[in-house]
Formats: structure tokens, sequence, C-alpha cells
């Protein structure tokens, strides 16, 4: 999880008597109380005030001081707009949010007025809301979270959420009863999230915006989106719950509000009610590191395992896959025929890998065009982008008009459908665009030569007179006697001439010269000569550059008019992308297509956890195993000792599930699956220190979990349950939570454990099947085998891991000699004077059952008095009386 957002101060100082550029800080730092004000002041973005303190802090940049305000001085530090990307994303990942201040006019328009430049927030950054590349993380989508409460069901409060990617487009909605979001948070990770204060956002309240997340009533928010996307009704898109709605013009309103008002090219909204994907709560992602690993990589994941795209769109789908497996038979099934009809065809996917690898991100690219945010490059990916979908387009072609290929399976027709959008668009930026292009339109040269006659007169005026500086700086230099004189241009004073200080005074004389700026190291002068050549030069770039400029803004509005076609586009390739993937994946071998079945089967042939495996490489071989929870034998009890490769053998079948139902091969030589509604993986524990959770307390909040949301449809696998607590304890929830799973739930399960005696319950549970790792003793050492038999353990074998694992040759001697002697003791062979500890137990068990000693007469008398029915005289003569039988007991008491 991010830390919370930074906020910066929002104290503002008094704007009484700003300077004209303070003043429009103060108005913009009022509009953005809780973001950093990056205001643009020539090429710098600068900071001020507390925003300054933070960002230098932040950064680890100067904090400097500029003029004074109120009698003091201003704090201040600036970024260069040049770089200004990269400290954003610093910032950014800090936990800021950014207002980014642009000069709305051309400073030299401004040029000797006191009237200062026009600024204006055009922007603001936050952690959902990113476009620039090196803020974005390429093989992951960037969400932005809405969620709107709805109405109260009989057991539950119902949620809307909607979550978007503006720099894709993509844009979902779903229902989720409020049991559920933590599963959905999870699944979608989302960068920035709006929600009231009443919704409990656990361990993600961190990423919550600060913002007013009131969403619009119901039908105010059904008109909004259906506005946004120019439709009359919203059901044009599919059916929507009013908290649905909701959510998405909350999500709308917040991106339009960052925007400055502009909607980024967006999707219509899907309702995911109509497509369903398997639950995975957060316990079981972090469990089974499908997307991350526990130490927040991705190194040893199963999207690294499985990964074999060769673009970042493709990435980002197949994260996406795995992230959100389907329930869906028809639509896993589709995706298995896509690449199956691909590794049948070997020499085909091979030419389509190479026709878009290293393909531009289309759909990123898309996003910052119709923004008005484009650089150059952006149009560079759609070009190169639609010449790879071009290629793909033909090579899918020539396979449908080759007689030995089947026809393409129907998700590939789809794709191949979409791969040519646009094609007059396509040739006019292959023509259009230069080869190699800047990254900001400013610098030039973005329009290719040869394109527009304008342009091209304009530019050899613009570099023929740059060939006139050069034989000036010559004619110059020897009219001065300076050999050393330079023409340089200068931003505010135009073309000067610069000299050094040794010939500084060769030069203050000339009539003709006039000297406009003194250096440390020299002096700058200009003459009426070098006047005239700086606005001749200045006429003809700035013709150049208004004429680049407009033909590139008509590239960008024509690729704009076509967008959705080339958001199809984009889809289309990252689709072809992950099915090329995923047939390089069955190529290399080993890896299956699973049989897909709607009942409850769940049968994998020589299963292998591909992280593993991959992380054993050349090292080992991968003992592979088999798994078998068919209806009669639905609960796989596995016992074994640690290190034997329990954990590994519950993880990898989840991950069986979760790639059969992505529609990806699986690691086995066979598997049939019947549709997972909900996951639940238990194995390993882990304390939550930070709120105040022992790593019971996580086992039996997790346990709690399951046994409240798991049906006859889950895949559970559980390892150790009950081993945080005392052994009986322990032993006791193990139990009761088999049999819940077992008879009450009746959900394939998968149940590890160290209490052999629950292979006992064979009898009283009929669908539990015991099985053991296999284990071997060899002259005196232990061997792991990692087989998974039908059976029980007959030991644990602790002594022996603790010695494999470095323990004191002593303290195993030791511990095998205890052991040895409570396996006498539990068959009867051994007294406890062996084992000191159980003796002195038996001690005291005996040392209790003895009877209590008698009371002694004075004790005895004092009982059979009631007090309350004596007279005083009563009580004084019973006091003489006990006197008496004290004194005649005394010598054998010992008193």
């Amino acid at each position: 999880m991010t830390a919370a957002l930074s906020q910066p101060p929002t104290i503002m100082p008094n704007p009484t008597g700003a300077s004209p550029a303070l003043a429009q800080w103060f108005a913009a730092k009022a509009a953005h109380p809780d973001a950093l004000i990056f205001f643009r002041m020539g090429d710098f973005y600068e900071l001020f005030f507390g925003d300054a303190e933070a960002a230098a802090a932040a950064l680890a940049i100067a904090l400097t001081a500029r003029g004074s305000h109120d009698g003091a001085p201003v704090p201040m530090c600036g970024v260069p707009v040049a770089s200004a990307e990269s400290y954003l994303a610093r910032l950014i990942r800090a936990g800021f949010r950014v207002a980014i201040a642009e000069q709305m006019e051309d400073p030299r328009a401004k040029r000797g007025t006191k009237t200062p430049i026009d600024r204006a927030v055009v922007r603001l950054v936050t952690p959902g809301t990113l476009l620039e590349e090196g803020l974005l993380d390429a093989s992951r989508p960037n969400l932005l979270l809405a969620l709107a409460a709805g109405d109260e069901t009989r057991d539950d409060l119902l949620l809307g959420a909607a979550w978007l990617d503006i720099s894709t487009g993509d844009f979902r909605t779903s229902a989720v009863p409020s049991a559920d979001l933590p599963a959905l948070l999870a699944g979608l990770d989302p960068a920035e999230i709006l929600a009231a204060p009443g919704i409990a956002l656990g361990d993600w309240a961190a990423r919550r915006a600060p913002e007013d997340a009131a969403p619009p009533p119901p039908a105010a928010a059904r008109g909004a989106i259906a506005a946004s996307f120019a439709v009359a009704s919203l059901d044009a898109f599919g059916h929507f719950s009013d908290s649905e709605a909701m959510a998405a013009a909350l999500a709308l309103a917040y991106v339009r509000r960052t925007q400055a008002g502009a909607l980024p090219h967006l999707a219509p909204p899907a309702p995911q009610g109509q497509r369903g994907t398997m639950l995975i709560d957060a316990a079981t992602r972090a469990s089974l590191e499908i997307l991350r690993a526990r130490d927040g990589g991705t190194k040893h994941t199963l999207f690294a395992a499985v990964q074999r795209t060769a673009t970042a769109a493709g990435g980002r789908l197949l994260a996406e896959w795995l992230a959100a497996p389907l329930t869906d038979a028809a639509a896993i099934i589709a995706r298995q025929e896509s690449w199956a009809w691909l590794l049948a065809t070997p020499r085909l996917a091979e030419c389509l890998r190479s026709a878009i690898r290293g393909a531009p991100d289309l759909a990123r690219a898309l996003a910052r065009l119709s923004l008005g945010r484009a650089a150059p490059r952006d149009l560079a990916a759609v070009r190169d982008a639609l010449a790879a979908a071009r290629a793909a387009a033909t090579l899918l072609d020539e396979a449908g008009r080759d007689g030995e290929a089947a026809a393409l399976p129907p998700l590939l027709e789809t794709v191949h459908a979409a791969l040519r959008p646009a094609p007059d668009l396509a040739v006019r930026l292959a023509q259009a665009l230069a080869e190699s292009l800047p990254a900001r339109l400013e610098e030039g040269g973005v329009i290719a030569p040869g394109f527009d006659a304008a342009l091209d007169e304009a530019r050899r005026l613009r570099d023929e007179t740059r060939q006139v500086i050069a034989a000036l700086q010559h004619d110059l230099a020897a009219r001065y006697g300076v050999s050393g004189l330079k023409i340089r241009h200068h931003a505010q004073l135009g073309y000067v001439i610069e000299v050094t200080a040794a010939a500084v005074a060769k030069l203050t004389d000339h009539p003709d010269l006039i000297m406009r700026q003194g250096m440390a190291n020299g002096a700058r002068f200009t003459s009426s000569e070098l006047a005239d050549l700086d606005r001749r030069i200045n006429e003809a770039a700035a013709r150049a550059m208004a004429r680049e400029r407009e033909l590139f803004a008509a590239l960008v509005a024509e690729t704009c008019q076509v967008a959705e076609a080339l958001a199809a586009c984009a889809g289309a390739l990252a689709r072809l992308d992950v099915l090329l993937a995923a047939a390089a994946l069955a190529a290399g071998g080993g890896w299956c297509r699973p049989v897909i079945r709607e009942d409850s089967a769940f049968r994998v042939t020589a299963g292998r956890h591909p992280v593993v495996e991959a992380a054993l490489a050349s090292k080992a071989r991968f003992v592979p195993n088999d798994c078998d929870l068919s209806p009669e034998r639905r609960v796989l009890l596995l016992t074994g000792p640690n290190m034997a490769g329990k954990s590994t053998y519950l993880r990898q079948n989840a991950l069986a599930a979760i790639l059969a139902q992505a529609g990806l091969p699986v690691p086995a030589a066979s598997a049939e699956i019947g549709i997972v509604d909900k996951l639940f993986s238990r194995v390993g524990g882990a304390d939550d220190l930070a709120r105040g959770q022992s790593t019971f307390m996580v086992e039996m909040t997790e346990t709690a979990a399951i046994l409240r949301q798991a049906g006859p449809h889950s895949l559970i696998v559980i390892d150790e349950i009950g081993r945080g607590t005392a052994t009986l304890d322990g032993l006791a929830i193990a139990w009761a939570v088999l049999e819940a799973l077992h008879t009450e739930i009746r959900a394939r399960c998968i149940f590890a454990t160290h209490f052999h005696e629950l292979a006992r319950l064979t009898v009283e549970l009929p669908r539990l099947s015991p099985h053991t790792m296999r284990v071997v003793e060899h002259k005196g050492s232990v061997v792991f085998l990692h087989e998974v038999i039908a059976g029980v353990a007959g030991r644990s074998w602790g002594v022996h891991v603790a010695r494999l694992a470095g323990v004191p040759a002593a303290v195993v001697r030791r511990a095998g000699d205890v052991l040895a002697a409570l396996e006498r003791r539990a068959a009867g062979l051994t007294t406890d004077a062996e084992l000191p500890l159980f003796a002195a137990a038996e001690n005291a068990k005996t040392e209790t059952a003895q009877p209590p000693p008698p009371l002694s007469p004075v004790l005895s008398a004092l009982t059979a008095i009631d007090p309350d029915q004596l007279s005083p005289k009563e009580a004084l003569e019973t006091l003489y009386r006990m006197r008496e039988i004290l004194a005649d007991a005394a010598p054998s008491e010992g008193i």
C-alpha cells in the first residue's frame, strides 16, 4: 500500500500587496489548497511558500527565496519545465497532488509592458489521473476507483463501484456487497479512490482522495453519463444499478475537475454484472503472489512466470486476466481456442509475434492526444502501432486463404476485424511525420520535408538566414579585430555580439555598437545590423514554427476523429499479444489446455508450481504431483513434515485454477477444472503488528472469512490451521473447521495439517481423502521426495528438519533423546523418571488428589457456630469455651 496522500500547508499568507504574478499564485492556491502549485515562469515551474518547503524536502532540491511579502522573504524552489516529468513522478510517489499553472500566452507579447502574463491551472495531477509515460507503469493499469453507497439488502450494504484508466480509456462498473469490497480492492489495486468517509476502505484508506466524494442522485448521474457519451440513455451500454451510475458519474466529474473541464477519450462504461469473475480476496492474492510478491516486487510472481508478451499493452492485459479469472465457461473456452489455433500454426504465430513486437502503446498515446497534451512521439506511436496492426492483419488474411489452416476462431476473428482502422490516417501519418521525432513540438522537425510546400519554404528561409549569421560573425570578427567574437542568441536580448573581457575595450568606442550587458567574463553588444537580422530570422523561424503547429494540430484532430476505431485496434493488438504469449507458453512443453467444466470436477495430472519451477530452472527438477478433488473425494487431507513440499502443492493447485479460468495453459500433463467461483488460500502466516494482531489472530480472521464466504463451487487451500495456539486447542479448531468444510460448505479443499489424528475421521467424513508427502530415511538421514501419495504421515520429522536448518548438533541430539523418551512413554514402555517435566506434573497431580487433613478441635467448634443466633451472653460463654479447647490442644498442635 502507498502512503497517505501528503498535504501541503493550506494556511495562506495574506495576498494584500502581492506582486501581480504572486497574486496569480494566490488565486491558484485558493482554488487548489490541497495541492502543490507548479507555477510556470519561463523555463521553470516555481513553487512558493509552504509548497516550496514541502517540495524542496521531498525532492532534495535547494530552497531559496524570491523577493518579499508582508515584510518577509518568500520561500521558493523550482524545477525545469523540460525535466518536470521526473520531478512530478517523485512527488506523486511521495503522496502529493500537483496543480499545473501554465502560461496561457506568449511571453514575448508582454515584453516591455507591466501587464503580467496570463496564467491558469490546466491540470490537477493525482495518482489516479496520470498520463505521462514517465509517471506510469507500462505493465500495469492505473485505475481511479469511485464508490457510492446503494441500497441495503437483508444482510449487507450494496455498493456501486466504477473504475477507469484515463491513460487507456478503459471504464467499468460493478455492484458489490460491502463484504466483497476488500476482494474488489485487492483485485483492482486502484491508484486513487473516491469514497465517502462512511465507506470503510481498510488497508486502502491511504489511497482515498481528499475530495468531496458525494455522488449525484441516480437520475442526475444517469443523465450526466449519457451526456458525456452523447447518447440518449445510459441503457444504451447495458443495465446499471443506481449505485453503479452514481459511482460512474462521480468518477467522470472528478476526471473533468482534474483535467480543467476536459474528458479524455473513454470507452463507454461496461457493467461487469454481465460477466462474472472469480472472487479472490486480499489474503489469497498475497498468499499466491499472483501479480506482486510479498516483498512488493514482481520477480517471483505468477505473472513473471507466465509472461511472454511482446508489448506493454499486452502485459497489462495479461495482468488483468490473471487478476480476474473468468467464471463464464464459454468465454474461457474462446480464449483457449484462439491460442490453441496459434499453437497449431507455429510459423504464422512467429511471424505475428515479429510483426507486433515492440508496437507502441497506442491506447495511452490516444489518451494524451484526446486531452490536447500530445507530444510529437504520441502521433508517431499511432503511426507505428497502425503499421504493426496492418502487418498483423495481412498475415491473418493470408492464413484465411491458406487451405492448410483452419478457419479463425471467433475471438481471433474479432481481433482480425479491428486491426485495420482508419487506413487514410495511417497513410497520412506515414507521409507527414519525420522518421525521428523530438520530445517536444517546440524543438521543430516534426513534419517530414516534402509534405507541405509552405513549411518547406519557411524552413528554407530560416535555414539560409542561419548561414548568414555564420558569415556575419566572420565579417564582424575581422572588422573589429577580435578573433574570438561570437554572435549568440539571448532569450531577452535577441542576437548579440559576445566578447571576452580582454576584448571589451576594443568595441566600447565603436559608434555603431551598443553595450547591452556586462558579464564577469566579458560583455554583450548589439547594433542596428544585428537587430534587423534578428527580426528577419524570427519572422522566418516563426513562420516555420506556426505552420508546423498548424499541421501538427490538424493531424491530432484527424486522429481524434477516429478515436473509437483506434481504441478498438489498441485492444485487438493487446489481445493478440496475450494469445500469442499463451501459445508460446504452451509450445515450451509441459503445459496443457485444461478441460473447462460447469460441474465441480478438479483433476490435475502431473501438476507443477510455475513460479517455483522457474526459480529452480537448471538447479533441480521440479517433482510433479497429481491432485484429484472429485465430488466423491473433494477434501484432500495432506500430512507430512515441514520442507516436504506441502505449501508448494497447495499453492500450485490454486494457481492451476487461476490459469485455467484466465483462459491460459496450465503447467500439468492434463487438467479438468470445474468452474471455481471463489478461491481461498490460507497458506503461511504473518503477524499484523501494526493493528495488534498476532499470527494466530490473523489465521483465525482469515479462516472466519473462508467459512462465511465459501460455497460448494469454491476452491480452498488451507495450511496448518490451529498451529498458533496450544496443541489441544489447535487440534479442536482444525477438527471443527475440517468438518465444516466437508459437511456444511462442501467445497473442494486441500487441508494440510500436522495433526495426524484428523486422518481417523474418514469414517465420519466419507469424502475425506488422506494423503501425505513421501519421506524416506536412509542411513540416519531424511530425504524429502516431494511426492504426494495416499496415506498418512507416520511422524513429523521435526528433529531432522531442525538438523537441516543448522540447529547446533548438541541441541538436536538432546531433542532426539527427548523425542525417543516421549514416544516410549506414549507406548507405555517407560516411566516418567526419564522425563522430569512429566514426572513433576504427575507428582503435582498425586499431591492434589490426596484427602485434606482433618480440622483441629478449635476450627471444628468454630465451624459449628451460627453467630447470628447467639445472644451476647452465649457469645461470651462460647469464647471462654474456645480458650479451654485451645489450651487443651496446644501441646499436640505445637502451639
